[in-house]
């Protein structure tokens, strides 16, 4: 039975998936192979996925390579922070005004990110996908990128010859051998990150269009998923005495993100429980009766139980300086409701190692649970 992994996307808050894989690593022996035949990542998702598809014959190595990568992580390993570097960017940005709206020399961004592409090329071993796949190891790995002139979202997926590529409304999977451009296009977050062009299309992150983030393992074969979220539970709702006031300017464009990032993976998963409900309702009354493509999918959700805007809004100062006035100007600190923009580009080592520790703790509360999934 083919087990599914599936990693949504949300910048720094993929750190949080790391403390979970780490914390299935520490429950599985010693020197087991990766346990998830298939791998779905979008944006941040994605890298994590990636590095996992390429020690997939040792699930615990695996997974300590992607804790030090995010453990030792900084702002300036991600995308260039300093003030001048910031300056170019926003002259880039009127500069366009000129153009149509177009970047002259490359797509358009508020934040450089070459050095991401770095980081990736220099802590990732692409070439080892393949091995890992021909050993057994792997079945698929797929990375979901969206695209600006087709609209689709598009799933590379690189994994046995068995698997076909599929087209379904607004959705592609297409076979590939999987490199930095793939990663950067599936995080490149709108407007923030320029995009990445990928054959003759440009991609933007991979959330965007993406309704239905869990459905690239099942087309690729996975029979029971594991999903993990980035996206904690509401703990306290506004009260309905408080004075309604104007959102900032970070407030709203957290928003977009959490609708981005966010919404579509939690109705994916309703979408998977009504769907289990009418399976079982249909075998109840009529075990023979024809069930066409509708399949009993067994899944587990790990979710955080604390509200990551509200870890932001604490590691806000260890940002550069030049991005610290943009988020005080876009009213991201403060307790305003613009923390949940910063918590999306805190690539900062205590912000990173608080919510890695937070997805262990989290998934060792659901240590039975992981267990009882990983050996039924």
């Amino acid at each position: 039975m083919k087990t599914g992994l599936v990693l949504s996307g949300g910048g720094a808050r993929g750190a949080y998936q790391v403390g979970v894989l780490k914390a299935i690593a520490e429950l599985q022996p010693k020197h087991a192979h990766n346990p998830f035949s298939i791998i779905s990542g979008t944006s941040s998702g994605a890298i994590n996925a990636v590095a996992l598809a390429a020690s997939a014959n040792n699930f615990r190595l695996a997974v300590k390579k992607v804790e030090k990568i995010w453990r030792t992580l900084h702002v300036d390993r991600v995308y260039e922070s300093g003030v001048l570097d910031l300056m170019k960017s926003g002259g880039r940005l009127l500069t366009s005004l000129l153009n149509r709206g177009t970047g002259t020399t490359r797509p358009l961004a508020l934040l450089n990110n070459d050095p991401l592409r770095e980081l990736l090329s220099r802590s990732i071993q692409f070439r080892n996908i393949q091995k890992r796949i021909d050993s057994g190891f792997l079945d698929a790995v797929a990375i979901t990128a969206s695209g600006y002139s087709s609209g689709e979202s598009v799933s590379f997926f690189q994994g046995t010859s068995e698997i076909e590529k599929w087209r379904r409304t607004r959705s592609v999977g297409v076979p590939t051998i999987l490199n930095e451009d793939h990663l950067l296009a599936s995080s490149a977050i709108p407007t923030i990150f320029p995009a990445q062009k990928v054959n003759r299309e440009y991609f933007g992150d991979g959330s965007l269009r993406q309704l239905s983030p869990i459905s690239p393992v099942i087309h690729m074969g996975a029979e029971r998923i594991l999903v993990i979220g980035v996206s904690g539970h509401i703990t306290n709702p506004p009260r309905e005495h408080e004075r309604a006031r104007s959102p900032s300017m970070a407030h709203m464009v957290g928003h977009v993100f959490k609708c981005a990032f966010i919404d579509s993976l939690e109705a994916d998963i309703e979408h998977l429980v009504r769907v289990n409900a009418l399976i079982k309702e249909l075998e109840i009354k009529n075990y023979s009766a024809d069930r066409g493509h509708l399949r009993h999918i067994d899944f587990l959700a790990i979710n955080p139980t604390v509200q990551f805007d509200e870890i932001a809004d604490r590691h806000v100062r260890d940002l550069p300086a030049g991005m610290r006035a943009i988020m005080k100007m876009t009213g991201a600190t403060g307790g305003k409701g613009g923390a949940s923009m910063a918590s999306y580009l805190l690539f900062e080592p205590d912000f990173c190692r608080e919510l890695i520790d937070q997805g262990y703790q989290d998934a060792m509360e659901q240590e039975q649970d992981i267990l009882n999934f990983l050996n039924p």
